[in-house]
């Protein structure tokens, strides 16, 4: 149990997951590095709907930026949830040669 601003919550606190790295690997793939120091690769072609169109565009998918921990792209319009990023993404291994 724990107490944020005068409201009490039945669960154990943790903190939110949040982004903090993020390099365009290949066309709609990216590598994530999370504030929990893991890096994931993301498909971002599981980001469907109408909001997510401009994606499909190599410029604005390449054109990113993070706010807050969240991925953004044209200047905030679009964005994706950073716990949404995590859960669909894959463990990557760095390779070390």
């Amino acid at each position: 149990m724990f107490e944020i601003n005068g409201i009490v919550y039945a669960n154990e606190f943790s903190e939110s997951i949040k982004i903090i790295d993020a390099k365009v690997t290949d066309r709609l793939m990216m590598l994530l590095t999370f504030s929990t120091g893991e890096k994931r690769v993301f498909d971002a072609t599981v980001l469907d709907g109408p909001a997510f169109g401009p994606l499909a565009n190599d410029t604005v998918f390449k054109n990113f930026k993070i706010v807050h921990g969240v991925l953004t792209w044209m200047d905030e319009e679009i964005d994706c949830a950073h716990e949404y990023m995590y859960e669909h993404s894959f463990a990557y291994e760095e390779m070390f040669v």
